[in-house]
């Protein structure tokens, strides 16, 4: 009977120390996300991120708060000698925020640190040929791992970030992957809230991929960057950097597209422009 009281206690203190946890974490972040952004971070904003700028006054408010609770939360750590600044923080947390803005967020539960190299680096591959094993090496911009690291080369962020109109965005393009990885498979399907929501998600963007595979083969002109038929995964992360920064021409030529993203991020930037 005394072990039974004991154990009791224990139960009851742990699940006491988590619940004051939750209580003192969630407070921390409700104070952030009220507080204004650093006068000296608002002005890097401005100067590297193009796509900052067209966002409405409210939405920019909304996205401090964001960005003030990702840098709290997040570990950058450089590469290759990369010694990490506010410039660099402040400029990946501002585009990856983008993404969280306007609707209840989880903010990428499962990554704690970016790691930034300062420029293109090599990755080992590994895959199957048959009963094969080969192992290969390739140069990469970013990538995204689930319950791992975003990794991210310094110039690449840059790149995309110095055209808004190109949709070619690797903070975008990997912290999409990470919204994918949000409900435990990687398969161009984030959680989207409603069951009822996933017929017409999956129809439509099915649809779409089959669309770019086929204009990959024919070498067909693309609103998105065709490395978005390799995979429907792959396809979500091209068609949010496209949502973002060619949202006029998406919505023209991919209306159905569009919608379905629309209704995802509860956004509408091609009315910002």
């Amino acid at each position: 009977m005394i072990v039974i009281k004991i154990s009791a206690v224990v139960v009851g203190l742990t699940v006491a120390y988590f619940i004051g946890k939750r209580i003192v974490h969630n407070s921390r972040r409700k104070k952030l996300l009220s507080a204004a952004l650093p006068e000296e971070y608002a002005r890097i904003i401005e100067r590297n991120v193009p796509l900052y700028r067209r966002l409405p006054d409210s939405l920019r408010q909304e996205l401090g708060g964001l960005i003030n609770v990702f840098l709290a939360e997040k570990h950058f750590e450089g590469c290759r000698g990369l010694e990490i600044t506010d410039e660099i923080k402040v400029t990946i947390a501002a585009q990856a925020c983008v993404l969280l803005l306007n609707r209840k967020t989880r903010y990428f539960p499962k990554l704690r640190t970016i790691l930034v190299y300062p420029h293109t680096y090599v990755a080992k591959t590994v895959s199957s040929e048959g009963p094969l094993v080969v192992e290969g090496r390739s140069v990469r911009l970013g990538e995204s791992w689930e319950r791992g690291p975003v990794v991210l080369a310094w110039d690449s962020v840059r790149g995309g970030t110095s055209n808004s109109a190109d949709a070619q965005n690797v903070v975008i393009h990997e912290f999409a992957h990470q919204l994918d990885q949000e409900n435990g498979d990687v398969d161009g399907a984030p959680a989207l809230g409603n069951r009822s929501r996933y017929g017409a998600w999956a129809q439509v963007l099915s649809a779409e991929y089959e669309a770019l595979r086929k204009k990959k083969e024919t070498r067909s002109r693309s609103v998105m960057d065709k490395y978005g038929a390799t995979d429907p995964a792959e396809f979500f992360a091209v068609a949010t950097e496209t949502f973002f920064e060619k949202s006029g021409q998406m919505r023209k030529n991919h209306p159905a597209l569009y919608e379905e993203l629309k209704d995802y991020y509860k956004l509408d930037p091609a009315e910002w422009e």
